[in-house]
């Protein structure tokens, strides 16, 4: 598919919203519409525009409430919140901008108000964590709000919240018949933009904090709860899934070994001898700056690492944030999954290629699922054809949760 924006980067972070037409998060003609108003590599231009098209439909969604239309209310209050969390991408990084902030909390309030307009409303939760709180929410299976039903628990990735894993997969989750809990953990949405609270590798312990929340909710079969994670977050559900054993499956989209792993092709341009990827924090000065000048000359490696990255791991050199990143690996983990898992494999998403790797170091019942271009579904999360990843996976889930 060619590009909706006309800059590459522009191009990677408003396409996002592809993803979530089949549930109600956009539609093709809106996003066309928002390109159409952003120069080439213009951030505060593609800030704006998105901003102006949220403001539009949080305006018609109040017009839609007060004439009594309930429904296309919530429809639009939701989508609006969708299109303010497309709006501040570009401007991720440390000091934290005041639009990004606005635009979040603007995001969040129109989902709350979308979600307290369904038929059973949906409240914000607060999962009690080390002294703070997880924001979280609990999504219904849709005709079976009242009953006893498995529970799928979300869990995000690098640079995506709880609206993000609404619209990906807790809208498909909850047609099909499960409750569905989905929360931003450490260095994610809220915990990161208003709490400055930092991602860490351990999500066995931040995975125990939702599961002990999720038994105190009403209609959650303890039997039956599921964790699946996407982007960082397929990295984040098996090491959660390493250490909470109350989990009766996981879902890791894709299978990522180590977020070391999502480094290898770069830095293969500088040819390092063989493990000298092992442990990238003890890289040696001369190489270090060779890395430190290639991010340095590269917007979209310079987005990723130097704003995004340093930010999300509370980093403030390259080497600093290089030792955080070689923390979060399965290594020693991995073995100690014991719950189905499944994961998944897109045919072009590099973070993918450590899929076979994971999978060959489960010791549990394992699935691996691989997705191809010629399904539409070849790129990072089958951000192209997510509705298929959405029936793969929630069939392999009915299976595994009914044995």
């Amino acid at each position: 598919m060619g590009q909706i924006f006309k800059d590459e980067q522009l191009n990677e972070f408003g396409s996002w919203a592809l993803a979530y037409i089949p549930y109600g998060g956009a539609d093709f003609g809106e996003i066309a519409a928002v390109a159409d108003e952003v120069d080439e590599g213009e951030e505060s231009a593609f800030y704006a525009a998105w901003v102006s098209a949220g403001d539009r439909l949080m305006a018609e969604a109040e017009t839609a409430l007060a004439d009594g239309h309930q429904e296309s209310a919530k429809e639009l209050f939701l989508r609006a919140s969708c299109f303010y969390g497309v709006s501040y991408r570009p401007l991720y990084g440390e000091p934290v901008d005041s639009r990004l902030t606005a635009a979040f909390q603007t995001q969040i309030r129109a989902f709350d108000r979308g979600l307290a307009l369904f038929a059973h409303p949906v409240a914000p939760l607060h999962i009690p964590f080390e002294g703070t709180t997880l924001p979280a929410y609990l999504v219904p299976a849709i005709g079976h709000e009242n009953e006893t039903r498995p529970l799928l628990i979300l869990t995000n990735g690098y640079d995506s919240n709880v609206t993000d894993l609404y619209f990906a997969s807790a809208v498909a989750a909850s047609r099909r018949g499960y409750h569905c809990l989905f929360f931003d953990g450490p260095g994610q949405g809220e915990t990161l933009i208003l709490k400055g609270v930092h991602l860490r590798p351990d999500w066995e312990t931040v995975l125990k904090a939702v599961v002990d929340f999720a038994l105190t909710l009403p209609n959650i079969d303890p039997k039956r709860i599921a964790l699946s994670g996407w982007s960082l977050g397929g990295y984040l559900a098996i090491r959660a899934a390493s250490g909470e054993h109350r989990l009766a499956a996981c879902v890791a989209d894709p299978g990522l070994f180590s977020m070391s792993a999502g480094f290898g092709k770069f830095l293969s341009a500088l040819d390092l001898p063989p493990g000298a990827t092992t442990c990238l924090g003890d890289l040696d000065e001369g190489v270090l700056t060779k890395v430190s000048a290639m991010i340095a000359a590269h917007p979209r490696l310079t987005w990723s690492v130097t704003r995004r990255g340093y930010w999300v791991q509370g980093a403030r050199t390259l080497r600093n944030f290089l030792k955080s990143v070689d923390t979060f690996t399965l290594d020693g983990r991995i073995g100690l999954v014991k719950c189905p898992t499944l994961l998944t494999m897109a045919e072009h998403d590099s973070l993918s290629e450590s899929a076979p790797e994971v999978y060959e170091g489960l010791r549990c019942p394992k699935t691996l699922i691989r997705f191809t271009a010629a399904e539409g579904a070849g790129d990072h999360c089958e951000m192209q054809n997510r509705s298929l990843l959405n029936r793969r996976v929630l069939d392999w889930l009915d299976i595994t949760l009914q044995s």
